[in-house]
């Protein structure tokens, strides 16, 4: 069941937020330049409070599967505010907009199987799939898949990923294996 915006999360604990654009007709992101701001500002107002386990924006909607770092519920809803508050901006000055650029409040479900988090972590990162927007989720930029499998530096929670895993291997594979999304019903974004 999806919490109320204002629902404490509770610190080591999982959470599933997401949210997509007030429309069906609009979008998050314009540009490309548009998905480095957004996880710009995501790590600049959410960073200290979030830990991030697996990410995917796509045009009309986002999905992170995060840690909680810190016991203040309170001040990450204030801070997911200002986050909003200053995409939203920002978005509306490039695209000459105005008005709310979110649905009202990020949903958010607390994670509590491992299995659910398995299944999240490759829902997530399979999401551009399930709206064709590619192929292949190696050649999705705006997703946490290839960060997780790279070398490079990333804020992603990289190694805890594979540790669920066992391997790079087994999370290859365990992302090529067809999916049953009935856990995860409460989210999909049409």
């Amino acid at each position: 069941m999806l919490a109320k915006y204002d629902t404490p999360l509770i610190v080591d604990e999982f959470y599933h937020l997401f949210n997509r654009a007030n429309s069906q007709s609009d979008k998050l992101f314009y540009q490309e330049r548009n998905y480095r701001y957004f996880l710009q500002k995501w790590h600049h107002y959410l960073g200290d409070s979030l830990e991030v386990w697996s990410y995917c924006l796509i045009p009309n909607h986002f999905h992170f599967l995060v840690r909680v770092r810190q016991n203040l519920a309170v001040e990450i809803m204030e801070q997911w505010r200002r986050f909003s508050i200053s995409y939203t901006q920002a978005v509306n000055k490039q695209e000459q907009r105005r008005g709310s650029l979110f649905q009202e409040h990020p949903k958010h479900l607390h994670i509590k199987t491992e299995g659910h988090l398995l299944g999240l972590i490759r829902y997530i990162h399979r999401n551009p799939i399930h709206h064709n927007l590619t192929t292949n989720i190696e050649n999705w930029r705006y997703s946490s898949y290839r960060a997780t499998l790279s070398q490079t530096e990333t804020r992603v929670e990289r190694k805890q990923v594979l540790d669920l895993f066992g391997s790079k291997k087994a999370f290859i594979e365990f992302h090529l294996q067809s999916s049953n999304n009935m856990a995860i019903d409460y989210c999909l974004v049409e």
